[in-house]
């Protein structure tokens, strides 16, 4: 069975009005390697958990597969990432019953980024998507915003 990754990727339209929405939600800390960009391999520390995982190409719709780690695993694998690690800061605001924004403040060499996704269940559902005012640019076919093309900036 494939699984998906649907997501669309914005800015913000403005950097004080987002994090003023956010200031007193709980956040999930990140940090990831990169040991492969095509497919993409990473590997991620959520807090206390840790995943190795595949995915595969395209902008919006990809295929994805987690798998979890234990941490000295992570640890031993993420010595062997090429480039940058990234480490953010991960908001979640619900955005409607069944629709989350996952807003992503960056620390470390990209501090100063935030970034927007939103997962969907379908590609139609991601197409007809309307944003609310505190979003941006739809950046999701830029490859700039995309971390695995982050963790490859000198």
């Amino acid at each position: 069975m494939k699984n998906y990754e649907i997501e669309r990727k914005f800015l913000p339209a403005n950097d004080k009005e987002i994090l003023s929405i956010i200031k007193d939600l709980p956040y999930k800390s990140m940090v990831q390697g990169y040991l492969n960009l095509r497919p993409v391999v990473r590997v991620r520390k959520e807090d206390g958990e840790y995943y190795l995982t595949y995915k595969g190409e395209g902008s919006i719709a990809k295929e994805e597969y987690n798998l979890k780690l234990n941490e000295e695993s992570f640890y031993n694998l993420l010595k062997k990432c090429d480039g940058n690690i990234i480490e953010k800061e991960r908001y979640n605001v619900k955005l409607s019953d069944k629709l989350v924004a996952e807003v992503d403040i960056f620390q470390g060499k990209f501090e100063g980024l935030i970034l927007i996704e939103v997962e969907f269940e379908s590609v139609e559902e991601a197409k007809v998507f309307a944003a609310p005012d505190w979003f941006g640019r739809d950046v999701s076919c830029e490859k700039e915003y995309h971390n695995a093309y982050m963790s490859t900036l000198g």
